[in-house]
């Protein structure tokens, strides 16, 4: 269950502040959430971040190298151009199951009455509002139960409301169409398992998810790799799905944006690390990527 949350959401110019993030200084080692992105023929460099789609209110600390990065780029992209009021209402069109599917006929009636009623005793929602809805969307609404507090933020919520200050454009990496269509090619009988196994489970979702967030806090993208991959965890189910075609379509995008102007890329941490991760795919393209020191 916890992967499904946390992997899921021109004209060159000149910046006052564009020559001072050369000067940003490198981490001791790969264990960083922030890395600048140069050489191959950029004339400036751009920056990649990890988050984590929801955090604690009181996480969400930027360090001072974070904010210099963003004040010295062009524009700032996320998975989803969140600064866009259409999105929001595509999410609500896209959320629904195709072929009029329902979620009573992907589960026996004692599977479907166990959902039902944990959704009503612990959550305090009826499940009769969402019996449309793919149950990957739903797996969000479990979020609260696992949190160690009760006032959350959107990372990237920070982040714009950060890139606003600096009066930086805002845009998206993909639409809320391309994210529903890679939930659309799971099945709709997976994603339902899926959701069962984490209600059914949710002191080891607890645990797990306590195990990333600390790895996160802590900028460990050894340690989130070895959760990510863990059986634990969800193993590879899905990840070419859910991680490794984004990542290698998001590096081609990226390859011509950077070309015309500096970017600061935010992503969820997960698709930073592997073989098959931005850093390496980056790498692999004859980019420099570097890690930059990210202490709050």
């Amino acid at each position: 269950m916890v992967k499904w949350i946390f992997l899921f959401g021109l004209v060159f110019c000149m910046h006052p502040l564009n020559a001072q993030t050369t000067t940003l200084k490198s981490n001791i080692d790969d264990n960083t959430l922030l890395w600048e992105i140069s050489g191959n023929g950029l004339a400036k460099p751009s920056f990649l971040f990890g988050t984590f789609h929801l955090l604690c209110k009181d996480d969400i600390n930027f360090s001072a190298a974070f904010r210099k990065a963003v004040a010295g780029i062009d524009e700032v992209y996320l998975e989803l151009d969140m600064d866009d009021p259409a999105i929001l209402l595509q999410g609500i069109m896209l959320m629904s199951m195709k072929d009029g599917k329902k979620l009573k006929d992907l589960y026996t009636a004692e599977q479907y009455k166990r959902v039902s009623d944990y959704f009503r005793d612990s959550l305090k929602i009826s499940l009769g509002l969402f019996g449309s809805m793919k149950p990957e969307f739903l797996m969000a609404l479990l979020y609260p139960k696992l949190m160690p507090c009760s006032t959350v933020s959107s990372v990237e919520e920070e982040i714009m409301l950060l890139a606003k200050k600096d009066a930086k454009a805002i845009n998206g990496l993909e639409t809320m169409a391309m994210q529903a269509a890679v939930f659309d090619s799971i099945p709709y009988q997976t994603q339902a398992t899926e959701l069962l196994k984490a209600i059914d489970s949710m002191e080891t979702s607890k645990t797990n998810f306590t195990l990333m967030l600390h790895a996160y806090l802590n900028q460990d993208l050894d340690g989130l790799e070895n959760i990510i991959l863990s059986p634990e965890f969800g193993g590879e189910l899905n990840q070419d799905i859910l991680l490794d075609k984004r990542n290698k379509n998001w590096v081609e995008q990226l390859k011509e944006i950077m070309k015309k102007k500096s970017v600061f890329v935010a992503v969820s941490a997960g698709h930073l690390v592997g073989k098959k991760g931005l850093i390496a795919l980056l790498r692999k393209e004859g980019y420099t990527v570097r890690g930059v020191e990210n202490k709050k």
